[in-house]
């Protein structure tokens, strides 16, 4: 048994798909096929129900995946340590970000972070909340960017910057007129996102509603939020850092009366090899964000 095969098998395990499986691993479906048979001749299972639609994970898989991940998991931790060890800022950094910030936090740290750490390459992944938590548990990511606070004693983060809130509102609207907006006069006609987006809690906390109220739009993104207030659909609250697309969108913005806003942090494994790097990453995004809070409020 060999590490490059209990990757093939994670492969197919994820993917469902010797195609997809081979195309991930860089390698043709033939070559990956033989490779899956042999290692079913040696653990003495078979590992996959075959059929012309589908490839599911048989039960003695499933038993065995966990395993499998934590030693591919384990693997990976060895190489990324020697690495570290050779050059903590050389190689790669699988850096997770969720939606609401993505889009406009990524242009402003990209060209700092290659001009600070030259050897370091970050790939960024966009999921909500919940996903890059659990790919950072699973070690398909080695940090994320989020906006909430992280449970549990595997997973340790930093604070970066802090983003105000600003109201959002559509051309026209009373509240246009103010030069301060009291959060909870947003509250009668504000838009929030789908569930699984911190900003929709945030939202509604700030404005004093609960979970079950919001508005009738549930949208998907932030982008698709901002036209609808700019179509007159109703009021928001705007992350600091997009409000240059909602002016774009013909947003009218007014800081909010309590400076309400939220933490952006960077989050990763306790035991993450990779330390000093995340480090020197998150040092790079403080730096260039130093002082938003102060310039946007």
């Amino acid at each position: 048994m060999n590490l490059r095969d209990l990757r093939y098998l994670l492969a197919v395990a994820d993917h469902r798909s010797f195609g997809r499986a081979a195309e991930a691993c860089g390698i043709s479906q033939p070559t990956l096929s033989v490779q899956i048979r042999k290692l079913e001749d040696l653990l003495g299972v078979t590992l996959f129900e075959r059929s012309s639609r589908r490839v599911v994970p048989t039960p003695a898989c499933e038993r065995l995946l966990g395993h499998v991940r934590a030693a591919v998991a384990e693997a990976d931790a060895i190489l990324a340590a020697a690495r570290e060890l050779r050059d903590p800022l050389a190689g790669h950094v699988r850096l997770g970000i969720i939606p609401t910030l993505a889009p406009y936090l990524l242009p402003l740290i990209f060209m700092p972070l290659r001009e600070a750490l030259p050897r370091l390459e970050v790939e960024p992944w966009e999921d909500q909340t919940a996903g890059l938590l659990a790919r950072l548990r699973t070690h398909e990511l080695d940090a994320a960017l989020l906006a909430s606070e992280v449970d549990g004693q595997d997973l340790d983060s930093r604070p970066l910057f802090d983003e105000p809130f600003l109201a959002g509102l559509p051309p026209g609207h009373p509240l246009a007129a103010r030069a301060v907006v009291a959060e909870g006069e947003l509250a009668q006609d504000i838009l929030v996102l789908t569930d699984g987006h911190c900003l929709r809690d945030q939202a509604l906390a700030i404005c004093g509603r609960d979970g079950a109220l919001g508005g009738p739009l549930r949208a998907a993104s932030l982008a698709t939020l901002l036209n609808m207030v700019a179509a007159g659909y109703g009021t928001t609250l705007v992350p600091g850092l997009a409000a240059g697309a909602a002016e774009d969108a013909g947003i009218v913005l007014r800081p909010l009366a309590s400076r309400a806003g939220r933490t952006v942090r960077l989050a990763w494994r306790a035991r993450c090899p990779r330390r000093a790097a995340l480090q020197a990453v998150g040092d790079v995004i403080a730096a260039r964000l130093r002082g938003f809070a102060e310039k946007a409020a």
